[in-house]
């Protein structure tokens, strides 16, 4: 197949051992789920409700607090926020409002209302959204255009390891709902299609994008 961000021809990722086959791309790093494997919205609806994150999770409210803390002072205006796909605990938000930030919050099953669609904003945060996504040029191209110029978008998720067979041993790979994988060169490729410039990664999980 073509791959859905760069358009380059990519290579088929099928381990004997596992049912899932994989479309790589050699010249973004792009990994997609061939769509056969898609869990069911029931399937997908189901695993989301089995999360159970909250603010009395230590180690949850301190990996939000570290994503914060990666980008913030790097941010020249911070007052209109949007948290995009919340989750069913939107904890990210409640720390932002601590921070004294106003932040709208949509997700597709729990906020499922498009708060943001007449809105722009500062900053768009979108953490551990992106692995679940079919066709993220188009999320990142909307996400465009509900930001101020300057205006920084933050991703949050984990970074594949490149390798084939490090790949097929990853733990991340394995939750059904998770079909699309990055590395930063995928995300600065999305990027620079969708009116972004790279600012900063963390090259594990943290991506930063300014609005050009």
């Amino acid at each position: 197949m073509r791959c859905k961000i760069c358009n380059c021809e990519t290579k088929l990722w099928k381990n004997p051992r596992y049912e899932q086959s994989y479309d790589a791309c050699p010249h973004c790093e792009g990994i997609f789920l061939n769509a056969r494997f898609y869990p069911s919205k029931q399937t997908e609806q189901n695993i989301y409700a089995n999360h159970h994150n909250s603010l009395e999770n230590e180690g949850y409210v301190r990996m939000f607090e570290n994503f914060i803390d990666f980008f913030w002072d790097t941010l020249h205006v911070k007052e209109e926020w949007l948290d995009f796909g919340s989750g069913p605990t939107p904890v990210l938000s409640e720390l932002l409002r601590r921070r004294d930030v106003r932040v709208d919050c949509y997700d597709k099953w729990y906020q499922p209302k498009k708060i943001y669609v007449d809105k722009i904003y500062d900053v768009i945060t979108s953490t551990e959204v992106f692995e679940h996504l079919d066709d993220p040029i188009a999320v990142l191209s909307e996400l465009n255009a509900h930001l101020r110029q300057g205006g920084i978008v933050a991703l949050m998720t984990l970074f594949h390891p490149k390798n084939e067979a490090d790949f097929f041993q990853w733990w991340y790979r394995r939750d059904p709902t998770h079909i699309t994988f990055y590395t930063p060169k995928t995300i600065e490729t999305m990027a620079k299609k969708c009116g972004f410039e790279m600012m900063r990664s963390d090259e594990r999980r943290i991506a930063v994008l300014k609005k050009r």
